[in-house]
């Protein structure tokens, strides 16, 4: 390479990487950027975007079947698994395109190759070229958690593996609590698959609304996922047609895949951080200031390798307030207290803001309000399944802490009560908000009566 001094050198192409180099090269910095695998990182490669078209084709049975009672008869059908994974292919084949095409046309220099610190202000690829540069951006993301010394580790798939099997499983044991656990356990059950979701915990979803991890919990099983709770992995061996498991409590079962879910770790193994003097926390996470810059100056890192706050959107945003504040003289620290969050369960979840506990173990006198209702459409089709509202309001000023939904379409519609969280929005200001009838989400604004608990 001839040109080998830029103003910024970005190590890692996903979500967060992308938004800091094409910022930054909007500001006039010459920037440079490397990618040892694919543009688009974890999220469009391996995983919200290839999930949640995975989540769409596990939803068609229920279309199917709530056909009927709006009228049509549906013939034979069939699900093809070949058939998805090839059209998921093509679409992430088109986005990864767009990333590095948006790249391009920002005048970002795109390099396909590892790269590693190699002291205060240089890079080293893995041929050996060595590349100066003003600032450096780590922003390589995390990578799915596998099972430590348990025997026969080596037959559990993770996450990533998931997108590429070559058939549909009769059964699969997802091992996990948390929000890809549930997710996937979701979509594998509505594609028909013999599903069993492992948790060594006693509910799902930690740190979520308690009402909504048992509200969850209620309607997995209620769509036949066997829900083994308390429950721990400790060992699989290959028997005729997949796997035989051996659980910590002595009992033994077989399935023909085991899905670990249990949790994803900061990529910063052969970053070459020693040479700079950057020492990575519990987690082998980056340590960062609220700006986003290391412990060395001229060093900055964005999105899941901090282990802030493991979100696509929360890297992107870090990524665009870094190049705000190196670049564009504007510094911008992200607020990450107010950050909607989505779980693409069946039902599935939307989320912003504080839980009900976490809002009295902040010491706020709280208000609730809640709606439990079956849906237009559920009454029709005949389907029981209920949604439930809740918003967590500050009993002294009236303003909204926490609005929490399961249901259909529930991340679509915490998506906006985010906007008016943000905002500082107050019960008040929902009340005054004319409803839009007849929908669900109208329900965030009609409730009037607070919340009281039934006499013990």
């Amino acid at each position: 390479m001839s040109e080998t001094d830029f103003d910024l050198f970005v190590i890692g192409g996903g979500s967060g990487g992308v938004r800091a180099a094409r910022i930054a090269a909007g500001y006039g910095a010459k920037v440079a950027i490397a990618e040892r695998d694919r543009f688009g990182g974890t999220c469009v490669i391996r995983g919200c975007v290839p999930k949640k078209l995975f989540v769409y084709a596990s939803r068609f049975a229920d279309d199917f079947e709530d056909a009927r009672g709006f009228g049509w008869t549906v013939g034979d059908r069939s699900f093809d698994w070949a058939t998805l994974v090839a059209n998921k292919d093509r679409e992430i084949t088109r986005i990864e395109g767009v990333y590095e095409g948006n790249l391009t046309l920002k005048g970002v220099k795109t390099i396909k190759a590892r790269a590693r610190l190699d002291g205060p202000g240089r890079v080293k690829l893995a041929d050996g070229t060595r590349i100066t540069a003003k600032t450096i951006l780590i922003a390589t993301g995390g990578r799915p958690v596998r099972y430590a010394d348990i025997p026969g580790v080596d037959n559990v798939s993770v996450s990533d593996d998931i997108f590429e099997l070559k058939e549909l499983p009769r059964r699969i044991v997802v091992c996990g609590g948390g929000y890809i656990a549930v997710e996937f356990a979701s979509i594998f059950a509505g594609l028909g698959v013999e599903t069993t979701l492992m948790h060594r915990g006693e509910k799902v979803l930690r740190g979520f609304d308690e009402e909504l991890r048992d509200g969850l919990m209620e309607a997995m099983a209620a769509r036949g996922i066997r829900l083994m709770m308390s429950t721990e992995l400790i060992g699989l061996a290959a028997c005729p047609g997949g796997f035989n498991l051996a659980l910590k409590s002595g009992e033994t079962m077989e399935t023909d895949l085991v899905l670990s879910a249990i949790g994803r770790a900061p990529c910063t193994d052969d970053l070459g951080l020693e040479t700079v003097g950057i020492e990575t926390g519990a987690r082998g996470e980056i340590p960062v200031n609220a700006y986003s810059e290391t412990s060395v100056p001229g060093i900055y890192a964005v999105g899941d390798v901090t282990d802030r706050v493991n979100l696509t959107p929360v890297a992107i945003r870090e990524g665009h307030a870094f190049a705000d504040t190196v670049f564009g003289n504007r510094p911008v620290a992200v607020d990450h207290s107010i950050i909607p969050t989505g779980v693409f369960t069946t039902p599935e979840i939307g989320t912003v803001g504080l839980t009900e506990e976490a809002a009295r173990a902040k010491g706020h006198e709280i208000d609730l309000y809640k709606a439990r209702f079956r849906p237009l459409r559920n009454i029709v089709s005949g389907r029981d399944e209920r949604t439930l509202m809740k918003l967590v309001v500050d009993a002294k000023t009236d303003r909204v802490l926490g609005c929490h939904v399961l249901g259909p379409d529930a991340a679509e519609i915490v998506q906006m009560a985010g906007v008016a969280l943000t905002m500082k929005a107050t019960k008040a200001d929902f009340d005054a908000t004319i409803a839009l009838h007849p929908s669900a989400a109208e329900e965030l604004v009609t409730m009037r009566d607070k919340w009281v608990p039934p006499a013990s």
